[in-house]
């Protein structure tokens, strides 16, 4: 009897829930400040800590120095491979290199070959590192992967690129050479004058729509040695691999351009301060457009899909994105939809020996 008479009512039972689940909230919430709090309090001992050492370095002189160096000396090498939007992004770089201080020159190979003549290439890696005046430099061109350490270059230069779904790539170049586009819709192009669709040059088998002309992002990260030109070759598919993992800061793709965008600003700021809203609200974003172009029907795809080497050029399509959505789900987060930059998320703690 005497439980029941100390037993509440269900209301205030409910109320009496309620009431603790509120206290509960209310002291995780400031469990959660305090820890917020000692974690600001540690960044900024930490800040601090450093701030000293880099002030002593300061008066020492030459450390300083050096580091003040290293990024005026900085080259970025975009070695764009044809129709991945790569004028479009250039067009950034020319739009930021007089506000932000650096320089911008065109490789122009003769008749756009990819692949340098042993001379010349000495030629380009001497330029590159001995160059003084045109650093920092942002050289770009349509010049297949060169690997500087084989020429005794201490400093490599920053390698960063776009590709493209490959059959979208040919399409576009297909189209490009019959119609031009709209940066130069002047110019004559080599196709000109050839009505014929793409649809039609894969039904009949036509060279310009063959599939070795897929055959082309692979060799460009491949580089200069003979077996990436091979057609269909799996150890150049997986030395262009290799090369994009362990040569190229940032390799991004055309489908998702504003993102490769917003990387590199925020990583390599010194050249790409502004770029993004540059290329959100800029004239010459979207500039290049080829003219007159028509999507291939499934049934065409479906054609060039059974081939060897649109499957190994896929494959590296695929690595090549897959890799860039892992570096930007690590470096961005999504809210409302749109993407935001991660803030510094690492510090600099139990700094010995301390300063007196």
């Amino acid at each position: 009897m005497g439980l029941l008479r100390i037993m509440m009512p269900p209301k205030l039972q409910l109320l009496a829930v309620v009431a603790f689940a509120v206290a509960m909230l209310f002291l995780e919430n400031q469990i959660q400040k305090l820890e917020e709090s000692r974690s600001k309090l540690e960044r900024a001992i930490a800040r601090h800590e450093v701030r000293e050492i880099e002030q002593r370095h300061t008066m020492d002189g030459p450390r300083q120095e050096a580091t003040l160096d290293e990024e005026e000396d900085m080259v970025i090498i975009y070695n764009r491979v044809p129709k991945t939007a790569s004028t479009s992004f250039t067009n950034i770089a020319y739009d930021l290199c007089a506000k932000n201080k650096y320089h911008v020159l065109h490789i122009n190979t003769t008749k756009n070959n990819p692949v340098m003549s042993l001379q010349d290439q000495v030629r380009f890696v001497k330029n590159i590192t001995s160059w003084k005046e045109m650093k920092p430099g942002f050289y770009h061109g349509h010049v297949s992967y060169l690997d500087f350490a084989k020429f005794g270059v201490k400093k490599k230069p920053i390698y960063i690129n776009v590709i493209r779904d490959p059959i979208e790539r040919l399409v576009s170049y297909y189209y490009f050479l019959r119609f031009g586009d709209d940066y130069r819709p002047g110019l004559r192009r080599r196709k000109q004058g050839d009505k014929k669709t793409f649809d039609e040059c894969v039904a009949e088998g036509g060279s310009d729509c063959a599939p070795e002309k897929l055959w082309l992002q692979i060799p460009f990260f491949c580089g200069h040695s003979s077996e990436c030109w091979n057609v269909g070759s799996r150890w150049a598919m997986d030395q262009a691999k290799y090369n994009l993992i362990n040569e190229y800061f940032l390799v991004g793709v055309t489908e998702e351009l504003e993102d490769f965008i917003m990387l590199l600003e925020a990583a390599l700021p010194r050249f790409f301060r502004g770029a993004t809203e540059l290329y959100r609200t800029g004239k010459k974003s979207h500039l290049r457009k080829t003219t007159e172009k028509k999507l291939p029907t499934k049934q065409t795809i479906a054609k060039l899909q059974q081939s060897d080497i649109w499957k190994m050029e896929n494959e590296f399509y695929e690595f090549a994105l897959e890799q860039f959505q892992f570096i930007r789900a690590h470096a961005v987060r999504e809210k409302d939809g749109d993407l935001y930059i991660l803030a510094q998320n690492f510090f600099y703690e139990k700094i010995y020996p301390k300063s007196n």
